[in-house]
């Protein structure tokens, strides 16, 4: 429903990669993340592509805006959610990103949720990508309340590389439940970006709010 030019954050933008589709479709981007190389990628993919996005090297939990620079829609999607150190560090970056909203704007938010996690779970596997092997190793934290993952990167040259992560695991309720305690006028979840019922077929959670 957005029209040309409707402002958009990306929050936690990564890479960049959807912030650059966005701009394509003739979105006013915004992306905020809080790596700098992260940010200096997405420039570039930004230039490459020939659109703009401003970039903004900032931590989610505490960036804000003007009100007549609020958003008409935000996104934190490809599970970019549920890093941080607790629960209400993770609620402070979704409590920006609704203070960053005009009323009326949408935000969307997908990423793996517990009941996802539960549905999906392997202990690991391993592919081939650009010329290295990758190795992948999964546990879970706790009761379900957060999965660990492992990556480990082989190259033909012999080096290796490993990466290992905790991200914390919500169920849809709570995350629905705590996005209207915070004031968002509406809560949908879904399934998957094709608004397919959420549940036991369930790929994703996607998780629609207005404000």
């Amino acid at each position: 429903e957005l029209k040309e030019k409707s402002r958009v954050l990306d929050a936690c933008c990564g890479l960049g990669r959807i912030s650059v589709e966005l701009a394509l479709l003739n979105m006013d981007v915004t992306g905020v993340d809080i790596t700098q190389p992260f940010l200096e990628v997405a420039a570039g993919s930004a230039k490459e592509e020939g659109v703009s996005l401003t970039l903004v090297n900032a931590d989610m939990r505490a960036f804000s805006v003007k009100e007549d620079q609020r958003f008409d829609a935000a996104i934190n999607v490809y599970n970019s959610f549920g890093y941080c150190q607790s629960v209400q560090e993770d609620f402070q970056i979704l409590q920006s990103i609704y203070s960053s909203l005009k009323e009326g704007g949408t935000f969307v938010l997908e990423c793996i949720s517990r009941e996802t996690a539960v549905r999906w779970f392997c202990e690991g596997e391993w592919f081939e990508r650009a010329g290295k092997t990758v190795l992948t190793k999964f546990s879970v934290e706790g009761a379900w309340e957060g999965l660990r993952s492992k990556w480990i990167l082989l190259g033909k040259d012999g080096s290796r590389m490993e990466h290992e992560f905790v991200q914390r695991l919500y169920s849809a309720p709570e995350l629905r439940d705590g996005l209207l305690n915070m004031g968002f006028s509406s809560v949908q979840v879904y399934g998957g970006f094709d608004l397919s019922a959420y549940d036991y077929n369930a790929k994703t959670m996607v998780i629609v709010a207005k404000k």
